[in-house]
């Protein structure tokens, strides 16, 4: 028989306060920083998709407890490759021994077109993302994006001849995209390099299409000019159907008349 209720209840009490008090302080530590045997840790994902980042922040968390070590960290970043398999471009990871404090940073590139890879004999292919920093990235990575709001415009096609992606298109291709300010790079519709290694830039104005020939090369002082002849355009309120720039001191522009 208990003869003092009263102290009976904060008994029953006692456990459900501290499990409360438990559960708070989780639910701070989890918004950003949290705790794995008394090592606290932050992230910064930059424009990287937060799931990719912390399923790999998890990884190495892991590796990191074992031996409190930041070598063995970025020994197995290296040899499993974690940071390609995760689309991370950069990344740096400190920690404080006196605050016990781990800090993981984290950056990804930028989605610039979407282009498909042919494999040996052309009669497979797989589409890929071309980054900013000239690498392929799995289509997943443009997946994750969207679904996180981080990409919210259509990515060009790059199109190309079977078995034409070597690695001097693909540095110059990115290096062009690349350099485009972002208002104008969300206009292109399809880049498209031909057998003969020229280039055609499909552009939507409006919804229409606009056919623009940049040639073989020069490719760069071509697109100065080409950005400006559309912002010109634009501002009268014209489309072309047709810019020809293969001769780069000569520019010819052609209307459809049903615009």
């Amino acid at each position: 028989m208990i003869k003092n209720p009263v102290k009976f209840r904060l008994l029953l009490i006692a456990p459900v306060v501290l499990m409360f008090l438990f559960m708070v302080e989780e639910g701070v530590t989890s918004m950003g920083v949290d705790k794995r045997q008394e090592v606290k840790y932050r992230t910064s994902f930059g424009q990287c998709p937060s799931r990719a980042a912390g399923t790999l922040t998890l990884q190495l968390i892991k590796s990191f407890e074992k031996n409190k070590s930041l070598k063995d960290v970025k020994t197995k970043i290296v040899k499993d490759k974690l940071d390609e398999k995760h689309f991370i471009s950069s990344y740096k990871i400190k920690y404080d021994p006196l605050k016990k404090y781990l800090h993981f940073q984290y950056e990804c590139p930028e989605p610039l077109m979407k282009v498909q890879i042919y494999k040996e004999g052309g009669l497979e292919s797989y589409e890929a993302i071309l980054v900013e920093n000239g690498k392929l990235f799995d289509p997943t990575y443009e997946v994750l994006l969207r679904t996180e709001n981080k990409l919210n415009y259509e990515l060009p096609f790059l199109a190309l001849p079977v078995g034409e992606m070597d690695e001097k298109i693909q540095k110059d291709i990115t290096k062009l995209v690349g350099g485009m300010p972002l208002k104008f790079r969300k206009k292109l519709a399809e880049v498209i390099i031909n057998e003969d290694k020229e280039l055609t830039i499909i552009l939507s104005l409006n919804n229409h299409p606009s056919s623009v020939f940049m040639g073989l090369d020069e490719w760069s002082v071509k697109m100065t000019k080409l950005e400006k002849i559309v912002k010109y355009m634009e501002l009268q309120n014209k489309i072309p159907a047709i810019i020809n720039l293969t001769n780069s001191k000569k520019v010819v522009v052609k209307f459809n008349d049903k615009f």
